[in-house]
């Protein structure tokens, strides 16, 4: 069965690449939120197999987004991997303190960012 991911961000270069990487190589679905909120409806509506979550977006970020996720026993089991430019060692701190499945950091290797998933949810590759 074709596994879905939600891919939530606010540069829409970066959802456009992910996506591509992901239905191309990963051989996977995708649906793309351009906001926190838009994610968390998304997450309710189509519960994804998984969730790529960019940490830096305005109004609801992707720490607050996570704990609403973490916080609805519905969707709470969902994995997560955050995409992030923040790498410095308070954050690594702040991302191990943290129930997610991984950090993707960002910029990426797009023609491999499928496999970097694929590695941190231990899903098989194509």
């Amino acid at each position: 069965m074709t596994k879905l991911i939600l891919i939530v961000d606010d540069e829409e270069d970066i959802c456009e690449i992910v996506q591509a990487s992901l239905e191309e190589f990963g051989g996977w679905q995708t649906l793309v939120a351009a906001s926190g909120q838009a994610g968390l409806t998304l997450t309710q509506n189509s519960r994804p197999d998984a969730i790529l979550l960019d940490v830096s977006m305005p109004e609801m970020d992707g720490f607050q987004m996570f704990e609403a996720l973490q916080n609805d026993p519905a969707t709470q089991s969902i994995p997560v991997i955050f995409l992030t430019s923040k790498v410095l060692a308070r954050d690594r701190k702040r991302f191990a303190d943290l129930s997610i499945a991984g950090v993707i950091t960002k910029p990426f290797n797009s023609l491999t960012i499928w496999q970097q998933v694929a590695d941190i949810l231990g899903w098989p590759s194509l």
